[in-house]
């Protein structure tokens, strides 16, 4: 067996990232972009008004200026203005040569086209300056960002219509197993029906890919090998069931027969130890524990972060937090434990609440948590320890996140 750190590096290490696709802007927010972005010309392009008002030359012991033209937004007055004139502007609006100021509407006296200033002002007020928002080649997005509706806006104002993002990856998702039912069904002693399929896929749709499923395997040689010829036509294939060493567990041999390379089959965890990496010519080959819990915490381990390599992703890990445990917990196995946890908010500190029933089967226990927590074997863990927990719930943002390996 090897360690939860080693297989996720032989994961990496074999995960290349997909290719890249043009998308119209709007279909880019939650996408990985696939380039630096920089602004192509200084925002704003021009010094503009930040109000509406007069824009001058504003000149000691001068009191008044002629209401010489009006300029709205959107126009351009391409004549310089005079000393002792002013014209009448908009917000937005470029200022014209020739002024250094803008007066807002409020501060000024208007009467039969002449103006007087009602308070003192300072020169330069209310201009937004040419490139002071944004200045020509500065870094709008790092390559390797999500879009978020924050970078949209910001495209927008320099007129991208697509943008240049990583392609979801396809992954196919198949289940193996004479007992399993597909949805729609009804169950029958000794028949279940096929759950791993719709969490993985699930996983994989907020991981950022696009699940492909393809269906249940049945108990046999050729039905297996078929179906795994068929998911090797997507980017990738995720198995569930199947990969152990039973009589009827036909996966790994599949593999083998395909012409593909098992990186590792077993890591020391809990639950997940028959959880096996493969690839076969360049696609990524995932076949994970029947189990339901452990079919997921497998993908969170593994796939997840292979998934998020694919898409160009420039963290790759879960956030974690430090949390105080409300109860003891221990661990008498010889494998790391990864426990299902509660984490919730607690004045300033976070609190980590254990779930009762921590059996791979038993699904409602990640129902229940936002996080896991990693159990070393033999260990106990008392009340108030603080812990690192893993958290699964991606709106559980707080400032006191931090990345990293498990």
């Amino acid at each position: 067996m090897i360690s939860i750190n080693a297989a996720q590096e032989i994961v990496l290490k074999h995960t290349t990232q997909i290719d890249i696709e043009s998308v119209p802007l709007l279909e880019a927010i939650g996408r990985i972009i696939a380039v630096d972005m920089r602004a192509p010309h200084d925002l704003p392009l021009s010094n503009n008004s930040a109000m509406d008002g007069y824009a001058l030359a504003l000149r000691q012991g001068q009191e008044e200026w002629n209401v010489v033209d009006f300029i709205p937004a959107g126009l351009l007055r391409t004549a310089p203005v005079c000393q002792g004139d002013t014209v009448k502007i908009m917000t937005g609006a470029p200022v014209p040569a020739g002024c250094d100021t803008v007066v807002p509407i409020e501060d000024v006296i208007e009467d039969n086209g002449v103006i007087r200033l009602n308070r003192a002002l300072k020169r330069g007020s209310h201009i937004r300056k040419q490139g002071e928002d944004i200045q020509k080649g500065n870094l709008l997005i790092k390559s390797g960002s999500p879009v978020r509706p924050q970078e949209i806006g910001l495209l927008a104002a320099f007129g991208w219509a697509a943008l240049p993002v990583y392609r979801k990856p396809r992954i196919a998702i198949l289940a193996t197993g004479d007992e399993l039912l597909e949805i729609g069904s009804t169950p029958s002693p000794g028949k279940i029906i096929n759950s791993n399929s719709y969490s993985l896929a699930a996983q994989l749709m907020q991981a950022g890919g696009e699940p492909v499923l393809i269906g249940i395997a049945k108990d046999t040689r050729k039905a297996t090998r078929d179906k795994i010829i068929e998911g090797l036509r997507a980017d990738g294939l995720i198995i569930s069931g199947g990969a152990s060493v039973g009589d009827r567990d036909f996966v790994r041999d599949t593999i083998l027969e395909l012409q593909g390379e098992l990186q590792f089959n077993k890591v020391n965890m809990k639950p997940g130890k028959p959880a096996t990496f493969a690839t076969i010519g360049n696609k990524p080959v995932f076949a994970l524990p029947g189990n339901p819990v452990a079919a997921m915490v497998c993908f969170e381990m593994f796939v997840r972060p292979a998934i998020l390599k694919m898409l160009g992703h420039s963290q790759l890990m879960r956030p974690k937090v430090k949390a105080v445990l409300s109860g003891q917990i221990l661990n008498s196995g010889e494998r790391p434990h990864l426990v299902s946890v509660r984490v919730a908010s607690e004045g300033d500190n976070y609190k980590a609440s254990t779930i009762t029933n921590q059996s791979s089967a038993n699904l409602a226990s990640l129902t229940a948590g936002n996080g896991l927590l990693k159990l070393e074997p033999h260990s106990l863990l008392l009340a108030d320890s603080v812990v690192e927990v893993t958290l699964l719930d991606p709106d559980l943002g707080t400032e006191d996140m931090y990345y990293g390996t498990l």
